[in-house]
């Protein structure tokens, strides 16, 4: 008896793959899935301790509302991969779609190439990891949780932050409204190299930027009328 459950894409309707995927996961073994064509909403709400790889891309919301899963994504992801999860890791094997971990509350999300605009709008917890690049916007609204990229980060970073952060190691285009760039201590940098060495990422030479909310927008002021317009 195989101990690998093989799902197939194709022309299939998506609420019978997920179906199929849901009961796959209760047998307890690996689950691969190929012809994927870049279809949308695939591997929604996946329970807990699930393995689960997509062969190829993958469309829009793939990995959505995971609750435990352990998901990797050969090629590349659409938008909103790993949307509103609550637990679990997604792996992306190239680039991730705009808003790539959107509304997350928990979990990892490793993105092995570039991130689209907007990666990590109002996630509310847990870890977006990007070997490559952050598009604009990333970690607009994100209310808690940390944006990690190792290669730059695009025009109006971290803009209108609450309580999340966002590190950056490279260039970054320009920063978002009410950001301020901080020296992290010692103690903020080890606990980003324990998230970063799981993912055999860990590198003591990096030269961080931590971008946290200025806290301006956090409560309206007429007089800052002008800082809100510029949202």
């Amino acid at each position: 008896m195989s101990d690998e459950i093989v799902i197939e894409v194709g022309e299939r309707h998506i609420r019978e793959i997920n179906a199929e995927l849901q009961e796959a996961c209760s047998q307890g073994k690996k689950i691969r899935v190929v012809d994927t064509l870049s279809r949308h909403n695939l591997g929604i709400g996946l329970p807990p301790g699930a393995d689960i790889h997509f062969e190829g891309s993958v469309g829009y919301y793939c990995g959505g509302l995971n609750t435990g899963s352990r998901l990797s994504i050969e090629r590349n992801a659409g938008w909103a991969v790993g949307e509103g999860m609550a637990d679990g890791h997604i792996t992306v094997g190239g680039y991730a779609g705009m808003s790539a971990g959107a509304a997350m509350n928990g979990g990892t999300i490793h993105v092995k190439g570039d991130a689209g605009p907007r990666c990590g709008v109002a996630m509310k917890g847990g870890n977006i990891v990007v070997e490559g690049k952050i598009g604009y916007q990333s970690g607009f609204m994100a209310h808690a949780g940390k944006i990690i990229a190792l290669g730059g980060a695009g025009d109006s970073c971290a803009d209108a932050l609450w309580e999340g952060e966002v590190w950056v190691a490279g260039e970054i285009q320009s920063l978002g409204v009410d950001v301020n760039v901080v020296e992290p201590n010692a103690e903020e940098v080890a606990e980003v190299d324990k998230i970063l060495k799981p993912l055999g990422l860990e590198d003591s030479s990096r030269e961080w930027r931590k971008m946290v909310s200025g806290q301006r927008l956090w409560y309206f002021e007429s007089r800052d009328a002008s800082a809100w317009l510029m949202i």
